[in-house]
Protein backbone atom coordinates (compact mmCIF):
# COMPACT_ATOMS: atom_id res chain seq x y z
CA UNK A 1 0.00 0.00 0.00
CA UNK A 2 2.74 2.62 0.73
CA UNK A 3 4.46 2.05 -2.55
CA UNK A 4 1.07 2.91 -4.04
CA UNK A 5 0.49 5.95 -2.10
CA UNK A 6 4.32 7.11 -2.94
CA UNK A 7 3.39 6.36 -6.78
CA UNK A 8 -0.06 8.09 -6.66
CA UNK A 9 2.18 11.48 -5.12
CA UNK A 10 4.61 11.14 -7.71
CA UNK A 11 2.44 10.91 -10.21
CA UNK A 12 -0.04 13.61 -8.76
CA UNK A 13 3.59 15.81 -8.95
CA UNK A 14 4.21 14.99 -12.34
CA UNK A 15 0.45 15.82 -13.43
CA UNK A 16 0.60 19.21 -11.29
CA UNK A 17 3.93 19.84 -13.25
CA UNK A 18 2.47 19.48 -16.41
CA UNK A 19 -1.00 21.72 -15.67
CA UNK A 20 1.73 24.58 -14.49
CA UNK A 21 3.79 24.47 -17.61
CA UNK A 22 0.45 23.92 -19.68
CA UNK A 23 -0.36 27.28 -18.07
CA UNK A 24 2.93 28.62 -18.57
CA UNK A 25 2.99 27.93 -22.13
CA UNK A 26 -0.63 29.61 -22.38
CA UNK A 27 -0.04 32.61 -20.75
CA UNK A 28 3.09 32.79 -22.89
CA UNK A 29 1.00 32.39 -25.82
CA UNK A 30 -1.30 34.63 -24.44
CA UNK A 31 1.24 37.61 -24.13
CA UNK A 32 2.99 36.82 -27.55
CA UNK A 33 -0.21 37.22 -28.86
CA UNK A 34 -0.71 40.70 -26.90
CA UNK A 35 2.58 41.87 -28.16
CA UNK A 36 1.96 40.97 -31.85
CA UNK A 37 -1.63 43.00 -31.70
CA UNK A 38 -0.07 45.67 -29.88
CA UNK A 39 2.66 45.92 -32.61
CA UNK A 40 0.13 45.49 -35.13
CA UNK A 41 -1.87 48.67 -33.80
CA UNK A 42 1.18 50.72 -33.53
CA UNK A 43 2.15 49.87 -36.83
CA UNK A 44 -1.46 51.25 -38.17
CA UNK A 45 -1.22 54.34 -36.25
CA UNK A 46 2.16 55.02 -37.36
CA UNK A 47 1.25 54.19 -40.78
CA UNK A 48 -1.74 56.37 -40.67
CA UNK A 49 0.32 59.00 -38.84
CA UNK A 50 3.15 58.82 -41.54
CA UNK A 51 0.29 59.13 -44.31
CA UNK A 52 -0.95 62.60 -42.49
CA UNK A 53 2.35 64.08 -42.42
CA UNK A 54 2.99 63.36 -45.99
CA UNK A 55 -0.55 64.41 -47.05
CA UNK A 56 -0.03 67.98 -45.03
CA UNK A 57 4.18 68.16 -46.48
CA UNK A 58 2.23 67.41 -50.18
CA UNK A 59 -0.19 70.17 -49.51
CA UNK A 60 2.25 72.81 -48.34
CA UNK A 61 4.86 72.02 -51.18
CA UNK A 62 2.11 72.50 -53.25
CA UNK A 63 1.01 75.67 -51.71
CA UNK A 64 4.46 77.02 -52.42
CA UNK A 65 5.19 75.92 -55.20
CA UNK A 66 1.60 76.82 -56.69
CA UNK A 67 0.33 74.76 -59.93
CA UNK A 68 2.71 71.69 -61.44
CA UNK A 69 1.33 72.38 -64.91
CA UNK A 70 4.22 73.10 -67.26
CA UNK A 71 6.57 71.43 -64.04
CA UNK A 72 9.20 69.00 -64.81
CA UNK A 73 9.12 65.61 -62.72
CA UNK A 74 10.87 66.04 -59.18
CA UNK A 75 11.17 64.69 -56.15
CA UNK A 76 10.40 66.71 -53.04
CA UNK A 77 12.53 65.57 -49.72
CA UNK A 78 12.83 68.63 -47.69
CA UNK A 79 15.72 68.88 -45.38
CA UNK A 80 14.92 69.31 -41.33
CA UNK A 81 14.72 72.54 -40.17
CA UNK A 82 18.39 73.70 -38.75
CA UNK A 83 20.67 76.41 -38.68
CA UNK A 84 23.17 75.01 -41.30
CA UNK A 85 21.48 74.43 -44.26
CA UNK A 86 17.61 75.58 -43.70
CA UNK A 87 17.20 78.38 -40.94
CA UNK A 88 13.40 78.37 -42.12
CA UNK A 89 13.65 81.61 -42.72
CA UNK A 90 10.61 83.32 -45.15
CA UNK A 91 11.60 84.46 -48.68
CA UNK A 92 10.65 88.37 -49.11
CA UNK A 93 10.12 88.37 -52.30
CA UNK A 94 11.53 86.15 -55.13
CA UNK A 95 13.08 88.39 -57.80
CA UNK A 96 15.29 86.23 -59.47
CA UNK A 97 17.06 82.80 -60.01
CA UNK A 98 20.52 81.92 -59.20
CA UNK A 99 22.24 78.48 -61.06
CA UNK A 100 25.24 76.91 -59.47
CA UNK A 101 27.22 73.54 -59.90
CA UNK A 102 28.20 71.28 -57.02
CA UNK A 103 31.91 71.22 -57.67
CA UNK A 104 31.45 67.41 -56.70
CA UNK A 105 31.96 65.25 -60.13
CA UNK A 106 30.07 62.48 -60.41
CA UNK A 107 27.90 62.95 -57.53
CA UNK A 108 24.38 62.52 -57.90
CA UNK A 109 21.04 64.95 -56.72
CA UNK A 110 20.68 62.43 -53.55
CA UNK A 111 24.09 62.76 -52.57
CA UNK A 112 24.37 66.44 -52.72
CA UNK A 113 20.70 66.47 -51.02
CA UNK A 114 21.88 64.19 -47.82
CA UNK A 115 25.18 66.25 -47.62
CA UNK A 116 23.15 69.29 -47.02
CA UNK A 117 21.06 67.27 -44.54
CA UNK A 118 23.70 66.35 -42.63
CA UNK A 119 25.33 69.49 -41.99
CA UNK A 120 22.70 70.16 -38.96
CA UNK A 121 24.85 67.72 -37.36
CA UNK A 122 28.00 68.11 -38.53
CA UNK A 123 28.29 71.76 -38.36
CA UNK A 124 30.81 71.90 -41.35
CA UNK A 125 29.60 75.01 -42.91
CA UNK A 126 26.30 76.90 -44.20
CA UNK A 127 24.94 75.54 -47.39
CA UNK A 128 22.15 74.41 -49.05
CA UNK A 129 19.76 74.91 -52.29
CA UNK A 130 16.47 74.39 -52.96
CA UNK A 131 16.50 72.69 -55.71
CA UNK A 132 19.47 69.86 -57.07
CA UNK A 133 19.35 68.20 -60.55
CA UNK A 134 21.13 65.35 -60.91
CA UNK A 135 23.50 63.90 -63.89
CA UNK A 136 20.24 61.92 -65.22
CA UNK A 137 18.40 64.81 -64.82
CA UNK A 138 16.73 64.01 -61.75
CA UNK A 139 15.29 66.79 -59.16
CA UNK A 140 15.06 66.76 -55.81
CA UNK A 141 13.68 69.88 -54.11
CA UNK A 142 15.34 70.39 -51.06
CA UNK A 143 13.81 73.67 -49.40
CA UNK A 144 10.36 75.32 -50.19
CA UNK A 145 10.30 78.06 -52.13
CA UNK A 146 8.46 80.09 -49.89
CA UNK A 147 11.96 79.72 -47.31
CA UNK A 148 15.49 80.95 -48.14
CA UNK A 149 18.37 78.79 -48.90
CA UNK A 150 22.48 79.21 -47.95
CA UNK A 151 23.84 79.50 -51.44
CA UNK A 152 24.27 82.93 -52.93
CA UNK A 153 25.32 85.14 -50.40
CA UNK A 154 24.04 88.45 -50.89
CA UNK A 155 21.10 87.24 -53.32
CA UNK A 156 20.15 84.41 -50.47
CA UNK A 157 16.83 87.07 -49.44
CA UNK A 158 15.31 87.15 -52.76
CA UNK A 159 15.99 84.50 -55.16
CA UNK A 160 15.71 80.79 -55.01
CA UNK A 161 18.58 78.54 -56.04
CA UNK A 162 19.54 75.56 -58.07
CA UNK A 163 22.47 73.27 -57.79
CA UNK A 164 23.55 71.03 -60.73
CA UNK A 165 25.32 68.10 -60.72
CA UNK A 166 28.16 67.36 -63.49
CA UNK A 167 30.26 64.14 -64.43
CA UNK A 168 34.14 65.70 -64.73
CA UNK A 169 35.98 68.77 -63.58
CA UNK A 170 34.67 70.95 -67.02
CA UNK A 171 31.64 71.35 -64.88
CA UNK A 172 29.30 70.87 -68.33
CA UNK A 173 26.22 69.77 -67.59
CA UNK A 174 24.93 66.64 -69.99
CA UNK A 175 21.99 66.42 -71.86
CA UNK A 176 19.85 65.20 -69.49
CA UNK A 177 20.62 68.39 -66.33
CA UNK A 178 20.36 70.85 -69.16
CA UNK A 179 16.78 69.62 -70.32
CA UNK A 180 16.12 69.17 -66.89
CA UNK A 181 17.46 72.87 -65.66
CA UNK A 182 15.43 74.77 -68.70
CA UNK A 183 12.30 73.20 -67.96
CA UNK A 184 12.41 73.77 -64.21
CA UNK A 185 13.83 77.42 -64.56
CA UNK A 186 11.11 77.99 -67.32
CA UNK A 187 8.82 77.37 -64.98
CA UNK A 188 9.91 78.66 -61.98
CA UNK A 189 9.90 81.87 -64.17
CA UNK A 190 6.32 81.38 -65.42
CA UNK A 191 5.46 80.52 -61.78
CA UNK A 192 6.81 83.88 -59.90
CA UNK A 193 6.37 85.96 -62.90
CA UNK A 194 10.25 86.39 -64.08
CA UNK A 195 12.28 86.77 -67.07
CA UNK A 196 15.04 84.84 -68.57
CA UNK A 197 16.92 88.20 -67.35
CA UNK A 198 16.44 87.37 -63.80
CA UNK A 199 17.98 84.10 -64.29
CA UNK A 200 21.95 84.38 -63.00
CA UNK A 201 25.16 83.06 -62.25
CA UNK A 202 26.22 82.51 -59.08
CA UNK A 203 29.64 84.72 -60.57
CA UNK A 204 27.33 87.67 -60.90
CA UNK A 205 26.30 87.74 -57.55
CA UNK A 206 29.84 87.04 -55.97
CA UNK A 207 32.25 86.31 -59.11
CA UNK A 208 32.90 82.88 -57.63
CA UNK A 209 33.88 80.29 -60.75
CA UNK A 210 29.95 78.55 -60.66
CA UNK A 211 29.02 77.53 -62.74
CA UNK A 212 31.85 76.66 -64.33
CA UNK A 213 30.69 75.66 -67.60
CA UNK A 214 28.96 78.74 -67.90
CA UNK A 215 31.46 81.09 -66.61
CA UNK A 216 34.30 79.61 -68.90
CA UNK A 217 31.42 79.56 -71.93
CA UNK A 218 29.40 83.26 -71.71
CA UNK A 219 27.87 81.90 -75.29
CA UNK A 220 27.04 78.99 -73.64
CA UNK A 221 25.16 81.06 -70.99
CA UNK A 222 23.40 83.32 -73.52
CA UNK A 223 21.54 79.93 -75.53
CA UNK A 224 20.82 78.55 -71.74
CA UNK A 225 19.03 81.77 -71.22
CA UNK A 226 17.42 81.68 -74.79
CA UNK A 227 16.57 78.21 -74.18
CA UNK A 228 14.47 79.75 -71.22
CA UNK A 229 12.81 82.07 -72.90
CA UNK A 230 11.37 79.35 -75.42
CA UNK A 231 10.23 76.83 -72.18
CA UNK A 232 8.60 79.63 -70.37
CA UNK A 233 6.29 80.09 -73.61
CA UNK A 234 5.50 76.36 -73.29
CA UNK A 235 5.11 76.51 -69.93
CA UNK A 236 2.61 79.46 -70.49
CA UNK A 237 0.85 77.35 -73.33
CA UNK A 238 0.31 74.36 -71.45
CA UNK A 239 -1.24 76.35 -69.03
CA UNK A 240 -3.58 77.94 -71.14
CA UNK A 241 -4.57 74.73 -72.58
CA UNK A 242 -5.47 73.14 -69.28
CA UNK A 243 -7.36 76.75 -68.14
CA UNK A 244 -9.55 76.19 -71.02
CA UNK A 245 -10.53 72.46 -70.49
CA UNK A 246 -12.15 73.65 -67.13
CA UNK A 247 -14.40 76.52 -68.28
Amino acid sequence: MGQRRGHSRRDYRRVNRRKQRNRRLMLFGLVLLGIIFAAGVIKIVTGKVEDARLDKLEAQVTQENGSFIGAPPFEVNLLDVNEYSRPGIPLKKIKGIVVHYTANPGSTAAENRNYFEGLKDSHETKVSSHFVIGIEGEIVQCIPSSEIAYASNSRNDDTLSIECCHKDETGEFTEATYDSLVKLVGWLCYRFGLESSDVIRHYDVTEKICPKYFVDHPDAWEQFKKDVDGQILVVAEEVKVADSKTE
